[in-house]
């Protein structure tokens, strides 16, 4: 126990160190012209850029001055428990972030998912003539995708699952898997499908991947990936008391997998601002920001 206290004050006072310099929290004084600073963090995942710019151009829309604080998960979680972020729509539930929220419910506000339909397992293009997992066993289906799965990171979660996933369906005679990184797993799903070839990739929801090509899981009958998950808004104790309009903002936000991956998709070009994407992308969909700032005083 004396060990996570330990961690705990030590991520706590990293989380205040990244932030120190990006301005006071909701907390503060609002600055002129503004309705008030808010603060959110996040993890630099693709899924959480997109998520989390898409928030701050609402809000700034709204009136309000917003900064944005990457972090580690642990310290993300740290700084909205302690107040020293506002709140966050990046927490991944119940499993990826299980340990960080037993942590710091007590602390925090869970606001409900913002996102379902997250899921880990093997992809394949949509062309692709197999079905399931366990069909890799067969020398057959195997040759069609040169007896390999294209994996990413090493040390990645998903890559020890798929390991399992080998074991499981007794895959270690018809596959190998290729360790490399998340750009080399769709470079090479890119280059499969421009020839028009048959290709297993690592893969996860939400990702950009779905938004450009026709994709499908792989069915997973032993359930070594386990169910889907849901990203989750959490919002610092507080917060509806002193700004009542961004927690009802962030109690609102809710939007599909396939929203998220148009602005995933809009982030992979080269030389793209997130946030400027994520400004287009609400400027274009004012149905669903009306959604979201349903009921809330101007």
């Amino acid at each position: 126990m004396k060990t996570v206290n330990t961690m705990s004050r030590a991520v706590r006072f990293g989380s205040l160190m990244m932030i120190a310099g990006l301005g006071v929290s909701g907390l503060a004084q609002a600055q002129e012209g503004s309705k008030g600073d808010v603060t959110l963090a996040y993890v630099e995942w693709a899924s959480e850029v997109a998520s989390t710019n898409v928030v701050r151009a609402v809000l700034e829309d709204m009136g309000y001055n917003v900064k944005l604080s990457s972090l580690s998960a642990a310290a993300m979680w740290q700084a909205v428990a302690y107040g020293d972020a506002d709140g966050m729509v990046a927490a991944w539930l119940p499993t990826t972030h299980e340990n960080y929220y037993k942590q710091t419910k007590d602390k925090l506000v869970d606001l409900g998912a913002n996102l379902e339909g997250t899921r880990l397992g093997l992809v394949v293009p949509a062309y692709t003539d197999i079905d399931s997992i366990d069909q890799l066993a067969k020398p057959e289906k195997a040759d069609m995708v040169d007896d390999e799965i294209v994996g990413i990171d090493p040390g990645a979660g998903l890559m020890g699952l798929t390991e399992d996933a080998i074991d499981a369906y007794g895959l270690d005679d018809t596959m190998d898997l290729q360790s490399g990184s998340g750009a080399t797993m769709t470079a090479a799903l890119q280059a499969a499908i421009k020839n028009k070839q048959d290709i297993v990739v690592t893969g996860w929801t939400p990702h950009w991947m779905f938004a450009r090509w026709d994709l499908k899981y792989l069915d997973d009958p032993k359930n070594v990936y386990g169910d889907a998950e849901e990203i989750h808004s959490i919002a610092r104790k507080g917060l509806k008391e002193d700004m009542p309009a961004v927690y009802q903002l962030l109690d609102n936000f809710h939007w599909t997998p396939e929203q998220m991956g148009q602005v995933m998709l809009m982030n992979q070009k080269e030389d793209s601002d997130p946030y400027e994407n994520a400004q287009k992308w609400v400027d274009e969909h004012p149905d669903v920001v009306k959604q979201w700032t349903q009921g809330i005083d101007s």
